[in-house]
This record gives C-alpha cells, structure tokens and sequence, in this order.
C-alpha cells in the first residue's frame, strides 16, 4: 500500500452534455479521510464523479491527479491512476460482470493490476472478501445468487484488489435497507482507516456524509452552494438548501422531516438558482446570483447565509 493517498482535485471545472452546461466552476480536492459531495438527484454529482474518473472530459477547467492534468498523463501514468483511483458505484451489480463467479470477478482486477501465481491469487480473493466480512465459500457464486449487500461488500472488495490510494464512493449505500446500509458504512470506515484510503463519497443523504466525511460540499444545478466542516453543515446551515437537506433526515425520536420552501424541479434561470425553492428568498436573489464568500467558518453562495444560520441551527447529541 502506498504511504502516501493520491490527491484527485477539480479546478474551477465546468461540465457539459452537448451545449448544455451541468456543472459549473466546481473546485474540490480529496486527499486522505473523508471528502462528501451532497445533493439531489440531478444535482449533477455523478457527472462530477464520472469526469474526476476520466470518464469526462471537462469543457473548462482542469482534473488533476496529483500535481498533473488527467488529460496530460501517458499511457503508464493513466494506467497508474486506473490503479489508484477506483470507483464503488451504487450498484455491485454495474462492477460485476454476470457471468463471472466472486473469485473471478476480483481474480481478473488482480490479474489486470498484479502479476500473480494463480494459488496466490486464489489465497489473496480469499482475504479480500475476508477484509470485507465475506466467507471464501461464496467465491463460486454469481452476482444473482447473492444478495444486494453481498453484492456491494464483493464489488469494494474487487476496487480493494489493485491497491487504491483513493475510492470515488458513488451513492455505495442508497439501493440497500437500512440495516445493510450500517453494515457498508461500519465496513468503510474501517477500511479507510485500516489502509489509509482517501475517498470521495457523493450521496443525498447528509447523515451518511456525517459519519464518514470531515469535509462536504453541497452541490445544487451544478453549483456548490456551500461547503465546509461536515459537522457545521449539519448543525448549522448556511444555505437554505443545505438547510431543506438537513432537516429532510429523519431524526429517531424527533420531529419529522419539515418541508424546505416550494419544491420546483427547474433552477432559476437568473439571479439565484435556488430561489424559486427558497423559504428565505427576497428580492435581491431574484436581481443578482450569490457569489462564494466565506460567512463563519465555510464557503456558501448566499446573500442571507447569516438569516439562516441563525434559523438552522439545532442541538447535536454527543456521539456514543
């Protein structure tokens, strides 16, 4: 394992589908621990995700792997970033190919990555599927003879076999019950702490990023909106989408989730992209876009970012 995580960053990268623009200036670094990118469906997360994997080239803008531009990298750099950079998608069934049994699947990533006697790799799926809290009798079956957690433990375990520096966590845990869910995360976040992995986790769902993430953005049309300490963002927004977010989490024993403003699906066309949705909207939003400023301690585009902190902000339990 390599001492040291790989840094996968965006600068200002804006992203397009033919003429239409789905990212905007979006600017982030993952490095070692925990970064998590939030949004909703459509918020323009995955395309994000699919262009920090090379899977996109940015329409402005720069990847970067390390101190290099993705698109720079010759044929042994790239495959060394196919190395470092692995992705774990929402499904295991997109990493699994149907045909192929466990021990092949994560046999021909050792085979691709590794050169490897085949009772040594045969020893090391083993201790992979180990690693991720599966039994070695499982290595003859195929991806529709397990279920759907079993799928995902088999698929990190197939990333986990060339070694990464960094993972790019794309919704690992939405397609799962509650109960498996837990179970993933308990697994990632020893995993990460065990190999000293990086990670780049990107959900809706903030109480996923709480427990795993130091550090979040929130993404909204393409936009990050606000970004800072994990914990801030949760306790106390800052943007009113962060705020809708947030209190969109069930909470055991509390209130239910309360509703964030109007629910239009189309961003605005000008001013503020949020404000056709926003409880807190007046009429500045609708005259002039929000630039990124800092306001007490983290970055967020909005023009009453201080009217909502001081309505967003709630009691945190202490951590058991």
């Amino acid at each position: 394992m390599s001492e040291r995580p790989a840094v996968l960053g965006a600068e200002t990268v804006t992203l397009a589908y033919g003429h239409t623009a789905v990212v905007h200036d979006v600017s982030l670094s993952v490095g070692e621990g925990g970064i998590g990118l939030i949004g909703e469906s459509g918020s323009g997360k995955t395309t994000l995700a699919r262009a920090l994997l090379g899977l996109l080239r940015p329409r402005s803008g720069t990847i970067t792997y390390g101190s290099r531009d993705l698109t720079s990298l010759d044929r042994k750099e790239r495959a060394r970033f196919r190395s470092d950079v692995q992705p774990v998608f929402q499904d295991g069934s997109e990493a699994l190919d149907p045909r192929m049994t466990v021990e092949a699947s994560i046999g021909e990533a050792l085979t691709t990555h590794h050169r490897m006697a085949k009772a040594d790799r045969r020893a090391r799926v083993a201790e992979l599927l180990a690693d991720v809290g599966l039994d070695s009798a499982l290595t003859a079956r195929r991806p529709h003879q397990m279920s759907g957690g079993q799928r995902q433990r088999v698929a990190i375990a197939r990333a986990l076999a060339v070694e990464p520096r960094l993972l790019v966590l794309d919704e690992p845990t939405s397609a799962l019950d509650v109960t498996v869910q837990a179970r993933i995360l308990d697994l990632l976040e020893g995993l990460a702490a065990e190999h000293g992995l990086g990670y780049l986790l990107i959900t809706h769902n903030l109480g996923v990023v709480d427990r795993l993430c130091r550090t979040s953005h929130v993404l909204f049309a393409g936009r990050v909106v606000e970004s800072g300490p994990t914990t801030d963002l949760l306790t106390r927004p800052a943007h009113p989408y962060t705020l809708a977010l947030r209190d969109a989490v069930p909470r055991l024993g509390g209130e239910p989730p309360r509703p964030g403003g109007r629910t239009e699906a189309t961003p605005a066309e000008s001013g503020c992209p949020f404000r056709l949705r926003c409880p807190f909207a007046v009429g500045v939003c609708g005259e002039e876009a929000p630039g990124i400023r800092d306001v007490q301690g983290r970055m967020v585009a909005c023009h009453r970012a201080e009217d909502v902190l001081a309505e967003g902000e709630v009691p945190r339990a202490p951590r058991k």
